[in-house]
């Protein structure tokens, strides 16, 4: 076990620096302060207390950088995350939320044991997009509430049941939560555009480098407080509508569970496993990129496992590895697991020190931030690019981007999934093709047509290319059936069982069959499926050399 479990912290601590320590810190304490709004708003958007994305910050982000297999990866709570929490919570709730994160976690965990983390990345690219667009588009939908100020007792999960909520909560417009709101997302944008890094030799790009330290979520989340405060404005706060934020951990709480309940969960569980898997391994690939490094797939979702295993006992959500944060933890010169731990116990001591400060915190500003993390989140240019793809690339994404804001995450991946596989049998069994040699090929085939028949096999013979064999059944010649198969470069146990009816046919017509040049996979299919019992010696190096034997047989 200790030989699978190997987590990066380990070997990043390996002549380890007072200077890194120095840098790790830095970068640790702007990551927390960049997390705090974002862990409030995910958790409150999920229809959660604010304070579970914090405790889900504090614990998740703790193990995953303490456990994982990426040096740089920050977790926590995540936008993605945020449609599938509420749709848990309206459905089986609170309790049920708290069984089906811990077990997949367990899943998760055991992906990473069975180092199936690199299948992950056969999920094809449209499916991923396509559902990413789709959640971003949910979030924003579901933040229209608060940054219009509506007046709306009860959100539905569903996408026309929030469209028709919405549409009937519109006279409760208030134009100050709006203009809140719409300033504080006017404020982060123009900051993140504003303070870009200058050169560092003037005055004024010290300055910018300084400012841009500062993310733009902390100063709308100060100045949209502050001057609701001074105006007074009436707009909902944290305080308002939770009661505010508890300044210690909670304590360990176990929920009612049962088997039977645990079969109802069985489709939530499978979409937080596979969206946790692909959403941490994908930020863990884009880590990768920008330190030159490459992680452990295996181990990262072992500590992914870990940390979702552990995190809702205590109050916390779903976590998986955050692409926004670990971009900042990255170039804020953060480069081994010690600056995620130091995000955490950052966040750790805000939550004992200043809690009750955020009891002003408007909740217009914190749409106003999930408005900026969705449109970020979303790769918009995508759907422009899509006339450069074929039919099939262009149908699943936007088939996946629909299902998943009209229908449901689930049966969009699932689709994808499905569409993904179809496409690629289809296309390899076009690849897979066999043609029949003649005398232009060799003039030994001259005059022995309708006696002696050559094939020569490209591509893959599987169950969806099996055709190939059965053609050649329906046009068997008087002598013999030679298959050339050296440029075959898979044979699955549909196309052997394809090649074992052929030898039979062939048996009962008294025609010989010879295969020649079988590669490696196809040769040890062959054995295994009995095929080269059956065929005996008529195993050949290459075709020439079985037309000479079917040709000596012939003089004897």
């Amino acid at each position: 076990m200790a030989f699978f479990f190997r987590p990066q912290l380990v070997d990043a601590l390996k002549g380890y620096s007072r200077e890194q320590l120095g840098t790790d810190i830095a970068s640790g304490m702007t990551v927390g302060v960049v997390a705090l709004p974002l862990a409030m708003a995910f958790a409150i958007a999920s229809g959660l207390q604010p304070e579970a994305g914090l405790f889900t910050a504090i614990i998740a982000g703790f193990l995953i950088s303490a456990l994982g297999g990426s040096k740089v990866q920050i977790g926590g709570p995540a936008g993605a995350f945020i449609v599938i929490v509420y749709g848990i919570l309206e459905r089986y709730g609170l309790s049920n939320l708290i069984i089906a994160t811990a077990a997949s976690g367990v899943l998760l965990f055991i992906l990473g044991l069975l180092k199936m983390g690199t299948l992950i990345r056969f999920i094809p690219v449209a499916v991923v997009i396509g559902f990413t667009n789709g959640i971003a588009v949910l979030i924003m939908l579901s933040q229209a509430k608060d940054f219009l100020g509506l007046q709306v007792s009860h959100m539905p999960a569903d996408f026309l049941g929030i469209l028709q909520t919405l549409t009937e909560a519109l006279p409760s417009f208030q134009p100050t939560s709006f203009a809140l709101a719409l300033g504080s997302l006017i404020l982060i944008v123009s900051w993140q555009r504003c303070f870009s890094p200058r050169s560092p030799q003037t005055q004024a790009g010290k300055l910018a480098r300084a400012l841009q330290a500062v993310p733009g979520s902390i100063v709308a989340l100060v100045a949209a407080t502050l001057a609701a405060q001074a105006m007074n404005l009436p707009v909902e706060t944290i305080g308002s509508k939770f009661g505010g934020i508890p300044s210690e951990l909670p304590s360990f709480v176990w929920p009612e569970f049962s088997w039977a309940t645990l079969k109802h969960l069985s489709m939530p569980i499978f979409t937080l496993t596979l969206l946790g898997a692909i959403e941490s391994l994908l930020c863990a690939r884009i880590a990768d990129g920008l330190i030159n490094d490459r992680h452990n797939p295996n181990q990262e979702l072992m500590a992914q496992g870990v940390a979702n295993f552990v995190t809702p006992f205590f109050g916390g959500m779903p976590a998986t590895g955050t692409i926004a944060r670990t971009v900042t933890n990255v170039k804020s010169g953060g480069r081994t697991p010690i600056a995620g731990m130091v995000h955490a116990l950052t966040l750790l001591l805000v939550v004992w020190v200043a809690a009750p400060l955020a009891n002003h915190v408007p909740l217009p500003a914190l749409a106003a931030i999930l408005m900026f993390v969705a449109w970020n989140m979303g790769e918009w240019r995508a759907f422009y690019e899509l006339k450069q793809f074929r039919a099939p690339y262009r149908t699943t994404l936007l088939a996946v981007f629909l299902l998943t804001v009209t229908v449901d995450l689930t049966v969009a991946v699932e689709f994808g999934l499905i569409a993904a596989c179809i496409t690629f049998i289809y296309r390899i069994s076009n690849l897979s093709r066999v043609e029949q040699l003649s005398g232009h090929d060799s003039p030994a085939l001259n005059g022995q047509e309708g006696s002696i028949s050559v094939y020569r096999f490209y591509g893959a013979l599987f169950f969806g290319a099996v055709k190939l064999v059965e053609t050649i059944e329906d046009q068997l010649p008087q002598k013999a059936v030679i298959l050339d198969l050296k440029n075959l470069i898979y044979i699955d146990s549909s196309g052997a069982d394809a090649l074992i009816s052929l030898a039979h046919v062939c048996q009962k017509r008294q025609v010989r069959l010879i295969l020649c040049g079988l590669n490696h996979q196809p040769m040890d299919i062959a054995q295994r499926t009995g095929l080269q019992a059956l065929i005996g010696k008529d195993f050949k190096p290459d075709w020439a050399s079985g037309l000479e034997t079917v040709r000596s047989s012939e003089n004897r």
